[in-house]
């Protein structure tokens, strides 16, 4: 069965009945490369090795319930590590949860910008660690693509999901204010352009309701995209 948001935060609750104190999360390829679910470039690959989270209102769901002070976790995120550790903090924040509590690592193996706005990224967001997150870090990512996560099938889970999925974005953008998420993505493009950490906007910019995809594309305008690699999957990694 294809992983979704309801499904994972189940099995955490098991896992954690059994006496876990670590999770791991798996995003699926969309998430990793920083597309939203109902765009193009995700078509036949939402849910399919991993969980679809697009906004703040899936990580609110993912973590549901979840003890966020007494657990560690882990993620691979990818392109949207970023995005991913800063909706992480703010669904423990609406529970109440002081950042300098939560513990995780995260780690990356594609780089989505060119190098210099790459660098750029990592250096921000290893400050906004040390200042916002200090028992978070970034990790040496296996240079393996990672296994699927258990339950999940890999590539598509099929059209039922993505379409839920697809939804559930079009919810988030019919009830949000669309001009204050426009005004956050606009604040973090000028932070890009400048010399601010870009974490402190995006940040402000995800609690608004902007999506993973919006705050990649509204960064890619302004540093670019690397050229895909050997091996990319180019629908996904642009």
């Amino acid at each position: 069965m294809p992983l979704t948001v309801v499904r994972s935060n189940n099995r955490y609750k098991q896992l954690l009945a059994r006496g876990a104190t670590s999770l791991s999360v798996h995003f699926d390829l969309p998430t990793l490369r920083g597309h939203d679910s109902d765009t193009p470039a995700a078509a036949g690959h939402v849910g399919g090795t991993g969980v679809a989270v697009d906004s703040i209102d899936d990580m609110r769901v993912l973590l549901a319930d979840i003890p966020l002070e007494r657990i560690s976790l882990s993620m691979a995120a990818d392109a949207a590590v970023a995005q991913l550790v800063l909706l992480y903090q703010l669904a423990a924040e609406e529970q109440g949860i002081a950042p300098h509590l939560l513990r995780g690592t995260a780690a990356r193996r594609l780089r989505v910008f060119p190098p210099g706005p790459s660098g750029r990224l990592d250096a921000d967001l290893r400050a906004y660690f040390r200042s916002e997150l200090p028992h978070w870090a970034t990790a040496p990512a296996d240079p393996d693509p990672p296994a699927p996560a258990a339950g999940a099938e890999h590539g598509c889970a099929g059209p039922a999901v993505e379409a839920r999925q697809a939804e559930r974005v079009a919810k988030l953008r019919a009830w949000r204010c669309r001009q204050r998420v426009a005004s956050h993505l606009l604040r973090m493009q000028r932070a890009a352009v400048g010399a601010d950490n870009v974490m402190y906007p995006m940040k402000e910019a995800l609690a608004a309701g902007a999506t993973i995809g919006e705050v990649h594309s509204a960064l890619r305008r302004v540093w670019g995209a690397r050229e895909p690699g050997a091996g990319d999957p180019a629908a996904l990694t642009r």
